[in-house]
């Protein structure tokens, strides 16, 4: 909205979210990591990928999907979101329209039926797509779609059907960006932090103490709202609903969310109320 800053829930001028592709063992050992630090997510499933019951792997294999059953236990009431990664995990823009809507549909549908909840995230498999894929994406009722560019910024997204993260969590960058995010105060915008990855990596790398400091080290402070992915995306999208009027000295909040923003130069934090008007 022109003329005042957006500021997140409370008005913390920071976000910080995760997302995890691929609904695998090593979530667990993740999410115990991110709960402990006070840190949210989203995790982004393939239904049509869910091994049989009972399935063991051998010595050695890294990549371990968790079963339909596992992934209920896991992943329901968890305080993180569940979010659509293809049915099959295919390359979307490969396939003829038709069959890239079914995988997005499917996939949400599955996903919906399993969780007993509305899914409107995804994240893309590969991280492939053409603007057929975001105009299926479209159609199928998904709100925003994860790449993997790594835009090492924490700028809001212009755009959430290609929507970049800061980094991946290998990235030689990721404590340098922390620091930053952590120490620094935005002042003309907010500021939001998407890191991104698959957990089977911190195994196949060794590294779990990455994670782990990252996760320390960026927990726990005042200014920063911990949130899933669609949770900072129905907030802004809140934010873009509010009515100003023509020299911007009234606003009215036509949402069912309590909005949070500050005047260009000053300290002073406003709220609006759900069906509000301010008037400055």
């Amino acid at each position: 909205m022109s003329g005042f800053i957006m500021r997140f829930p409370k008005g913390k001028t920071k976000a910080l979210t995760l997302s995890y592709d691929d609904g695998v063992e090593q979530d667990i050992r993740l999410m115990e990591i991110m709960d402990r630090n006070g840190l949210k997510g989203t995790f982004n499933l393939n239904s049509g990928l869910y091994p049989p019951e009972g399935t063991t792997y051998p010595e050695g294999a890294f990549h371990r999907r968790l079963t339909a059953r596992r992934a209920t236990e896991v992943y329901t009431d968890s305080g993180h979101e569940v979010a659509v990664h293809g049915l099959t995990h295919p390359f979307l823009e490969k396939l003829p329209e038709h069959m890239a809507m079914w995988e997005l549909l499917k996939d949400r549908e599955n996903l919906e039926n399993q969780f007993h909840t509305i899914i409107r995230g995804m994240a893309y498999p590969f991280g492939t797509y053409n603007d057929t894929t975001v105009d299926c994406l479209e159609k199928a009722g998904l709100a925003y779609a994860r790449t993997v560019i790594s835009s090492h910024s924490f700028d809001m997204p212009k755009d959430w059907l290609r929507l970049e993260a800061t980094c991946h969590h290998n990235d030689p960058e990721l404590m340098g960006l922390a620091k930053k995010f952590v120490e620094e105060t935005p002042e003309r915008s907010s500021w939001m932090f998407y890191l991104w990855g698959h957990s089977y990596e911190f195994e196949v790398n060794d590294n779990w103490d990455v994670i782990e400091k990252f996760a320390a080290y960026i927990g726990g402070h005042e200014d920063i709202w911990y949130a899933t992915n669609i949770q900072i995306y129905d907030y802004v999208q809140a934010w873009q609903r509010l009515e100003c009027s023509v020299d911007g000295r009234r606003v009215y909040n036509p949402t069912a969310t309590k909005l949070y923003f500050q005047k260009p130069g000053g300290e002073e934090l406003y709220s609006i109320l759900p069906g509000e008007c301010f008037e400055s």
